[in-house]
């Protein structure tokens, strides 16, 4: 014992720091063994439940935590991780996994009719959506909390387990609210069946799904803007045909569009979710259906806007971006309101000064070709998200570095003294350019991620322009902050006039180009734009943008004309 007042030894001070020492470094050593361990096993799982789910029917799905009270399938327990189908809806816990997999079926994407020609329901006990009904008693299901109730994978009808007996023996499945958008299991299994695969033999078959039977296919880009196109698939697998849900991850749109020669012609709608460039990779492959001689089985084409700048969306009624706002429901209820319109689609030719051996490169247009400072903040921009593209997987995010960009470029002005570079011909007529840093060419009314660029403010009259007129609008920007005053309605753009055909020469140096959002460096050079076909689209008109419900007041008085697609009739104007 020490006294008060007595020395203590070294030695027993340094043993006090050593076995604080200790116990400090064991704290933080074991919480990063632990969680090493736990990544590692979990990383083995995952492995061991990605080689599994291959094998599988189902469409299985690992979580870690489900986002709402959910019971196995198979044990009836109420479960907190587990595996789930995003076609069928069946869940089951680790232990019940493969069990669940052996006896419960999951949708079969062609079968044969049922008795009497008619299809049957196809039931999955528990998990039913919240504020489901019965479809015999009108009450709410799934309100106890444990394993109950039915619902019909293929209708949607939920049912009470003690309702279910009290069913009609004649009730039979319809396919529900989206029974025209959805193609039912029988009519894939007589297509099967056929001997000779002609159009009219499935004009027949198609008599047998009701009358304004319009399919849908939906493509997918999961890795476009904020990388929610994973979460859609599983979404519209539930509601329609699993065949009809393609990842254009996994599958390119010329090998999904082939579906399309399978159906009655000109019956097929093609949702496309994801950004301008997805939209431009599906309409280059149904441009190639029409080099295979395949003209009349050509879908329509409609948008749900994933991306970034998601301006032809935008220009088409579906609005600047998609974050969940509104269920798959709405947006399928949406597509069956909308009106087809036709829009010009151009060719892009790019001739390289001194390489008359090489062939030109040839691109597609859709909303606009630059030069300038917008199409260096896109090459800057797609430069950076090809090194880091996890970076890049929110629209926030995108935007912000597409700002930062642009600050960039006020300061340096890369692309200063345009107009002594380059010359511009407007149906072969030269056009003396001003001091410009950049040039645009539009077919779409919206630039920029939803500025209408060809009105400005809107307080100037200018020429009126179409998607389906067969005209460009070419105007010009002297520098980024330009770009910015005219994104938020304090300038206007240089017009330099609307053409048939556009012709530009780069005389010298290199510059920054993009198509659509996809950009390149280029040197000297003749770039020539011509018209090249028009697509079939979907036009919703239901919902105005922001842009249009500021303009709508002003327009009452003295209305100005802006992009507004002209519907094909009242014949063909549902597709």
């Amino acid at each position: 014992m020490y006294k008060e007042g007595d020395e203590v030894p070294d030695d027993c001070g340094s043993r006090e720091e050593w076995t604080l020492l200790f116990w400090t470094s064991l704290a933080v050593i074991v919480p990063v063994i632990i969680t090493l361990w736990c990544s590692a096993q979990r990383s083995k799982r995952k492995t061991h439940m990605k080689d599994f789910f291959r094998k599988s029917k189902h469409g299985w799905h690992y979580t870690d935590l489900f986002n709402k009270p959910t019971y196995c399938c198979i044990c009836s327990q109420h479960i907190l991780q587990g595996a789930f189908c995003d076609c069928c809806g069946v869940c089951a816990d680790e232990q019940c996994l493969r069990r669940a997999d052996r006896i419960l079926l999951c949708k079969e994407i062609m079968a044969p009719c049922g008795p009497g020609g008619a299809m049957e329901h196809r039931w999955v006990r528990g998990n039913v959506p919240l504020a489901s009904y019965c479809a015999v008693c009108k009450q709410q299901c799934g309100t106890q909390p444990k394993l109950c109730d039915f619902r019909c994978v293929w209708c949607q009808n939920t049912v009470h387990d003690d309702c279910i007996e009290n069913l009609p023996d004649s009730d039979q499945c319809e396919l529900g609210e989206f029974h025209s958008l959805i193609i039912p299991p029988h009519y894939l299994y007589q297509v099967n069946k056929l001997r000779r695969r002609q159009p009219e033999e499935y004009s027949k078959l198609a008599s047998s799904c009701g009358s304004g039977w319009t399919p849908v296919l939906v493509l997918a880009n999961t890795r476009s803007g904020n990388n929610m196109g994973e979460a859609l698939l599983g979404e519209f697998r539930s509601v329609l045909n699993p065949v009809q849900v393609f990842d254009l991850s996994e599958l390119t749109p010329s090998k999904a569009l082939q579906l399309c020669t399978l159906l009655p012609p000109g019956s097929v709608r093609v949702l496309v979710c994801g950004g301008d460039g997805t939209v431009g990779w599906v309409l280059d492959a149904i441009d190639t259906m029409k080099l295979k001689g395949q003209d009349q089985f050509m879908p329509r084409v409609t948008i749900l806007p994933l991306g970034t700048g998601n301006d032809l969306s935008n220009t088409l009624g579906w609005g600047a971006g998609y974050a969940g706002e509104i269920p798959v429901e709405q947006v399928l209820r949406n597509i069956l309101d909308a009106e087809v319109v036709k829009m010009d689609r151009w060719k892009v030719q790019v001739a390289s000064k001194g390489l008359y051996f090489r062939k030109p490169k040839v691109l597609s247009m859709n909303n606009y070709f630059s030069v300038g400072p917008d199409a260096l903040m896109a090459l800057n921009f797609h430069t950076h998200r090809e090194k880091t593209p996890s970076f890049f997987s929110s629209r926030i995010v995108n935007k912000t570095v597409y700002f930062l960009y642009g600050t960039k470029d006020c300061l340096v002005q890369e692309c200063k003294d345009l107009d002594k570079r380059i010359e511009l011909e407007l149906d072969g007529e030269r056009v003396a350019l001003p001091s410009l840093e950049g040039i645009i060419v539009c077919n779409i009314g919206y630039w920029g991620g939803g500025c209408r660029l060809w009105e400005g403010m809107g307080d100037e009259p200018c020429p009126p322009t179409r998607l389906d007129d067969g005209l460009l609008e070419v105007v010009g920007v002297f520098g980024s902050f330009h770009c910015a005053q005219i994104q938020v309605k304090l300038a206007n753009p240089v017009r330099l006039g609307q053409a048939h055909t556009v012709r530009l020469v780069l005389k010298s140096s290199k510059m920054p180009m993009q198509v659509d959002g996809e950009p390149w460096a280029q040197g000297p050079c003749t770039i020539t734009i011509t018209h090249k076909t028009q697509a079939l689209m979907l036009y919703h008109s239901a919902e105005q943008t922001d842009d249009d419900d500021e303009s709508s007041a002003s327009e009452t008085e003295s209305p100005t004309p802006h992009d507004s697609p002209r519907p094909l009739g009242p014949a063909s104007a549902r597709a």
